[in-house]
Order: structure tokens, then C-alpha cells, then sequence
């Protein structure tokens, strides 16, 4: 079988295939083989060498991906050979509050998905919808449960009639656009172009706002929202000193990631003022990702992807992801 390799800040040219013996999988194991992965943001942090959590030299990276189950090793439970299956990114984190014990992770720590064959726990697999492909389902692990969580993790959730921001097109904006909507809520999403804008609102967003053209946007959504400003938030830049001027009193403001090593710093006069939850989410746990499924399939969703390319081209797959040019999953077929 091949696999690509690297090392944490290597960058695109440090990635490297390799031939290896087929792998055989143990007590409790299944071999899968793997029919697609997909990129995210945390595979860029991977290669610059700025990702927040540790990854061990020569790592296969890449945290998300789908297949078949080829192989099983013995004691396992449901799993058999045939079944499509994704794997949960955190493969200790089944269910409750995230601790340190889940830190292990797939592409990271842990080998990843970017090879022909992967040995997977039992206790990490999470069964394809049935109307999803391979591509689609590969999309799922962390941008989607990310999302998810960031919308339903808190306790709370979102609501119908509640409205929600996003922030730009990436994957997480676009899941979490997809589920606010089957959720019932409205949903206001900031973009740079309208291009995207006119793509966004094809895919149910209820209002967009260019934010290069409106320097003060929170000041434009609290206008969308006749003054009370959004129920819910998903912010994905850290910017999060505007995101409190947009959220309404009480609301929830789901932190799911960065843009750049800094930010303003936050007022605390303002983030009490506010009234505000603000939540950092790290993925979710395999319950949350069973749960986001059951939602899928009740609802047909369908996964947003910009473009497919083979597995010899992953390295210009890392390229167009790189680029930023993508509205959608960036999709590599095995």
C-alpha cells in the first residue's frame, strides 16, 4: 500500500508517498480502505508547523476520510467487512466534555487517513449515511462536527426561529449554513464577494453582508436584526471583539478557530455588557458525530464540495486548498 508522509512546518514540498507492507488489524480493530479524504484548515496548520496540538515526526497526516471496512480483527462488536465508515477525529472522545485524555488525534499525533489502508479502532468508526458518497462522507469528521457542535454542543442549541451568524465560506460556515437551516433558524452569513454572496444564499442563507465593503458589519447585522443582533454566532477568524458587537444580549458565540497569531484583545467591560457565552470548540466527540448524522439522513444533506482530485495529486489538492479559492470541500479520491 502508499501512504504520504510528513513533517510538522515541512510545507507541500515535505510531502512524501511511500510503498508499505498491507497492514493487519488487531483485537478490536478493522482495516478500511480508504475511498477518499478530505482538507481542513488544520492540515495547513499541520504544514506551516503552527498547529496548536502536538504531531509526531513523520506523520500520516490528514484527519478525515471514509472507506470500507476490508479486514477485522477479532472481539469486535457491529463492525463487518463491507460497511462504509468514517473515523471520529479525537478516536478517545466518545462522549461528555472534551478532557486531556482525548487529546490523541488522527493526522496529528496519531496517523491520519492520507494512505490506501488504515487500521481503525472499532470505538472510533461512525457508519455513512446511505445516501452520501465516499467523497461526502469524507467531508464529515471535522468541519462538519465542528459545526455541529458549535451549534448544538452547548446545551442550549440553536432553535428554530433564532437567527445565526456565519463567518465567510469555509467548510465549518457551510455545515453550520446547512444545519441552522434544517434547524429551522434564519441565517446571516458575512463574505468578501458576491460571487460567494450569491453562492450562499443559493445554499439557504437568508441575508449576506460583504465585509470588505462594510468595515462595521456587526453594526449591519444588529440592522437584520432590528436591533437585537444575532442569537448565535460561529466564529471562525478569532476576531472576536466584533463578534461580541453582533451577538445579541445572552447570546452564544461558538470560537472554532483563527486567522492569525493576533487578535484585539477583548474588552471585558464589553464581553460582560454582552451577556455572552463564548465557547471554544474543538471538534466533538463520536456521540455528537452519530447524533449530526441522524440529522443528515432525517434531512438528506448533502456536503458542499468544490473539487476532486486523485490521490497522486494531493499535493496540488494542498495547493488549491491553499489558495483559498475553493467554496466547498477540497476532495482527494483514492
Amino acid at each position: 500500500m502508499r501512504s504520504y508522509h510528513l513533517d510538522s512546518g515541512a510545507g507541500i514540498d515535505g510531502l512524501a508517498i511511500r510503498w508499505h507492507d498491507d497492514p493487519v488489524p488487531g483485537p478490536g480493530q478493522v482495516l478500511v480502505a480508504v475511498r477518499a479524504v478530505s482538507l481542513s484548515y488544520r492540515e495547513l496548520m499541520v504544514l506551516r508547523g503552527d498547529y496548536v496540538l502536538p504531531v509526531k515526526p513523520d506523520v500520516v497526516p490528514v484527519s478525515d476520510g471514509s472507506g470500507e471496512i476490508v479486514a477485522i480483527g477479532s472481539g469486535l462488536r457491529t463492525a463487518r467487512v463491507g460497511d462504509r465508515v468514517t473515523a471520529t477525529l479525537f478516536p478517545n472522545w466518545q462522549d461528555g466534555p472534551f478532557g486531556a485524555q482525548h487529546l490523541p488525534q488522527r493526522g496529528g499525533s496519531l496517523d491520519g487517513m492520507l494512505t490506501e489502508l488504515a487500521v481503525i479502532d472499532e470505538d472510533a468508526l461512525v457508519p455513512i449515511p446511505d445516501h452520501l458518497s465516499y467523497e461526502e462522507a469524507a467531508t464529515l469528521p471535522c468541519a462538519a462536527v465542528t459545526a455541529w457542535n458549535a451549534l448544538t454542543g452547548d446545551g442550549d442549541g440553536l432553535r428554530p426561529g433564532q437567527t445565526l451568524l456565519v463567518q465567510g465560506s469555509g467548510g465549518v460556515s457551510l455545515f453550520a449554513l446547512q444545519f441552522a437551516k434544517a434547524l429551522g433558524a434564519r441565517v446571516i452569513a458575512t463574505t468578501s464577494s458576491p460571487a460567494k454572496a450569491e453562492r450562499l444564499a443559493e445554499l439557504g442563507a437568508d441575508a449576506t453582508i460583504d465585509y470588505r465593503a462594510t468595515a462595521d458589519w456587526p453594526a449591519t447585522v444588529r440592522e437584520l436584526t432590528a436591533g437585537q443582533g444575532a442569537d448565535r454566532i460561529v466564529d471562525v477568524t478569532g476576531l472576536l471583539d466584533q463578534s461580541l458587537k453582533a451577538v445579541a444580549i445572552a447570546g452564544h458565540i461558538a470560537c472554532v478557530g483563527f486567522v492569525s497569531d493576533t487578535a484585539p484583545p477583548i474588552d471585558p467591560r464589553v464581553l460582560f455588557a454582552s451577556g455572552a457565552t463564548v465557547r471554544a470548540v474543538a471538534v466533538g466527540s463520536r456521540a455528537q458525530f452519530l447524533a449530526m448524522n441522524r440529522a443528515i439522513e432525517d434531512h438528506r444533506l448533502r456536503p458542499v464540495i468544490d473539487r476532486v482530485f486523485a490521490f497522486d495529486e494531493t499535493s496540488d489538492a494542498y495547493r488549491y486548498y491553499a489558495s483559498g479559492k475553493a467554496l466547498g470541500k477540497v476532495v482527494i479520491r483514492l
